[in-house]
């Protein structure tokens, strides 16, 4: 029937033979949708509850760093392995001592690439990859997160990064470990 409407019309065939296309897609598209729709299934916002319930993330997952400021030592060894160069450490000289004290550690999260290749020359274990997904920011300046400033129970790893915490974090004007200002 086709070929006689293109023959006799040639217009009206190529409309009749569009519909058809369409509508063959159509029903491929509706067929393979009642063999695989299951009323029982959620949808994403419906399993998680999003910002009320977190998003289980798996045990490798690379999220953004915790960092225990109480052990580490200042080494620079994480900033030297960033391929990126997002990490800013801060240090003095301890008097009557050889180490070093922390008077800022900070990471920039415009930058970071989380490769993780910061985590592994650190020779005391004071950074590490957290499983926190989710840092949003309206500025640029909200992505770079001082560690030496943030509350004791964010800073320490024992409290989960939010933008609330890195917000407060800069309000506060001296760091909360002590630091060259106290």
């Amino acid at each position: 029937m086709i070929r006689w409407l293109k023959r006799v019309f040639p217009w009206l065939g190529n409309v009749v033979e569009a519909v058809y296309t369409v509508l063959s897609g159509l029903w491929v598209t509706l067929r393979t949708w009642f063999k695989t729709y299951r009323p029982e299934r959620k949808t994403f916002t419906e399993h998680f509850e999003y910002p009320e319930l977190p998003v289980p993330v798996s045990a490798r997952y690379r999220g953004f760093h915790r960092f225990d400021l109480t052990t580490c030592i200042s080494c620079d060894q994480c900033a030297k392995a960033c391929p990126v160069d997002c990490i800013y450490i801060g240090k003095e000289r301890v008097e009557g001592s050889k180490g070093f004290k922390i008077t800022g550690y900070a990471i920039d999260y415009s930058k970071c690439m989380f490769c993780a290749l910061c985590v592994e020359p650190c020779p005391v274990d004071c950074i590490f990859m957290g499983a926190t997904h989710d840092l949003s920011c309206y500025s640029r300046d909200g992505c770079i997160v001082d560690y030496s400033r943030l509350p004791l129970d964010v800073a320490w790893g024992r409290a989960t990064l939010n933008p609330t915490a890195v917000a407060q974090s800069k309000v506060i004007t001296e760091p909360v470990h002590g630091g060259p200002n106290a």
